[in-house]
């Protein structure tokens, strides 16, 4: 099964961006994902293409108009179509690592790139988008942060990843933030390796390893200890 990727955006020369490069990039070519990057605006019917319009009740910004969107996600989600909608936007849920697994583990995302003040809310009821958000802070558009979401869920997928367990030791995949890694030299600038790490004692080496995790979550992101193992 490839993973199909579909970007609704005003944009698409942005895309692949940096996922046509390194792991991601290969992995395109060996055609293990996929991605579409649709013009919006090719679904807009007036002569001016017009994709936005002013906020009803006033305001400063333009909305996304519901009727040019609507039709743009039609056309690429037809009937029988089971991967999500999702919206990027900054009041949507946080972007997890669990969210990311769970949208690997699908035929791929229908991902929609807001612009201007934001979207319609009509059509986001209607075709049922998911509104996720990558961190609290604004962009000047959704696609960096399709870019973003894609990026962690292409990197997951079966066969991308040179080594496999590469995507298990990692921040977030056991509910606390990575140990600190190491290699040659021995020595850097006066500072060295930790003694265990070169130990050959792959015991204490892991419970160093999960104290470390500890120390670093605890003292970064106390707010994930209550979700760890």
């Amino acid at each position: 099964m490839t993973f199909k990727a579909t970007v609704l955006t005003l944009y698409p020369d942005m895309f692949p961006g940096h996922l046509g490069q390194s792991l991601a990039g290969k992995a395109l070519e060996r055609g293990q994902w996929s991605m579409e990057a649709v013009q919006i605006r090719d679904f807009a019917t007036d002569k001016h293409r017009t994709v936005d319009d002013t906020p009803a009740g006033g305001g400063a910004g333009m909305v996304l108009k519901p009727d040019v969107l609507a039709r743009a996600i039609d056309s690429v989600s037809l009937d029988g179509d089971t991967r999500p909608r999702l919206l990027m936007s900054p009041r949507g849920r946080p972007l997890t690592q669990e969210r990311v697994r769970e949208i690997a583990a699908g035929d791929g995302a229908v991902i929609v790139c807001g612009r201007f003040e934001g979207v319609d809310q009509r059509v986001i009821e209607a075709r049922n988008l998911e509104e996720v958000s990558i961190g609290d802070y604004i962009l000047s558009g959704g696609e960096p942060a399709a870019l973003t979401l894609l990026d962690a869920v292409v990197r997951i997928l079966p066969g991308v990843m040179g080594n496999d367990l590469s995507g298990v030791h990692e921040s977030f995949e056991d509910g606390l933030l990575e140990h600190p890694h190491y290699t040659r030299p021995q020595v850097f600038e006066g500072r060295e390796i930790p003694a265990v790490l070169t130990s050959g004692n792959h015991g204490a080496i892991d419970t160093w390893r999960r104290e470390q995790a500890l120390e670093l979550t605890r003292e970064r992101r106390p707010d994930l200890l209550p979700k760890a193992p």
